[in-house]
């Protein structure tokens, strides 16, 4: 008889879990989530800025090594009105030329190209700005600057005779 009162008793506390380890293991849960997804959602969704960063930096690199290859003159435009940006080569017909303008990267909302400064205190603010690449290999030295929502502002710096493009974390000229 002792047999069978013992087990009952086991019987009874392995039905399951009592109200305070259920409300250990939920809190734990929430913790573990709340941590984790704001990081899974910042590296699996880039935003806005990267994109562009992303653009710039690799649309200038390429350019200055296919214009030495093909040997041609390309251009990278950078419209601050219609919020642009889109590359030509001098063979282009004029048809061509507006087809890449309009088929061109669209700068995504919360990012704003703020100028395009060229050496010699040469800034264009508004309009039309380009960049060229040259057959030798080179191209124009400039700055980009772009703007996020949250007012955080990067450079881009475009040099001569360097294929990669110098990325500042903040608005930086060439006379500071």
């Amino acid at each position: 008889m002792e047999k069978y009162g013992k087990a009952r008793i086991c019987l009874r506390q392995s039905n399951g879990f009592t109200l305070i380890e259920l409300i250990v293991v939920m809190s734990l849960m929430s913790i573990i989530t709340f941590v984790s997804v704001p990081r899974f959602h910042k590296e699996t969704m880039p935003d806005n800025t990267k994109k562009v960063s992303r653009w710039i930096m690799i649309t200038s690199q390429s350019l200055k090594e296919k214009s030495f290859r093909d040997q041609k003159l390309y251009t990278m435009y950078i419209d601050m009105e219609s919020r642009q940006l889109w590359v030509t080569d001098e063979s282009m017909s004029e048809e061509d030329i507006l087809k890449a303008g309009q088929q061109g990267f669209l700068i995504p909302d919360g990012v704003e190209v703020l100028d395009v400064e060229f050496p010699g205190n040469n800034k264009i603010i508004s309009g039309l700005a380009d960049i060229c690449f040259y057959p030798d290999g080179h191209s124009d030295m400039a700055l980009i600057h772009i703007k996020d929502d949250d007012n955080n502002q990067l450079s881009f710096l475009i040099e001569p005779f360097l294929s990669k493009v110098k990325l500042y974390e903040e608005y930086s000229g060439f006379e500071g």
